[in-house]
């Protein structure tokens, strides 16, 4: 018995918008074309990684959030191309200009 395939994106999010509309666990992999355990694996991994839609972990963890709100703090003049390398610099997980923008306009970097 081998593996299936791995799921798409789409079809990740139809198993969390499935269910978040109320749908039966046992009747979404008919929809999907998956197993059952699939779909209790990925929607328990939306579950616990939840932001405000169907998505997935966050590139930037609490230490991440942190570290970018002081380097905002310490120059709000800079650009986002100017903070970009500034958050990377000694980190192990790179996160994008377009993140630092995310985050600087939406998050908590107040």
């Amino acid at each position: 018995m081998g593996k299936r395939k791995d799921l798409n994106e789409f079809d990740k999010d139809q198993i969390v918008m499935a269910r978040r509309l109320g749908q039966s666990i046992s009747k979404i992999p008919a929809l999907v074309g998956c197993s059952r355990s699939a779909v209790v694996s990925i929607y328990q991994k939306w579950s616990v990684n939840r932001r405000q839609g169907p998505g997935w972990p966050s590139l930037i963890d609490a230490r991440g959030e942190q570290r970018l709100a002081r380097v905002f703090r310490s120059n709000r003049r800079a650009t986002v191309a100017q903070t970009a390398p500034e958050v990377n610099a000694g980190s192990d997980r790179k996160v994008s200009e377009y993140t630092v923008h995310q985050f600087v306009a939406y998050g908590a970097a107040d």
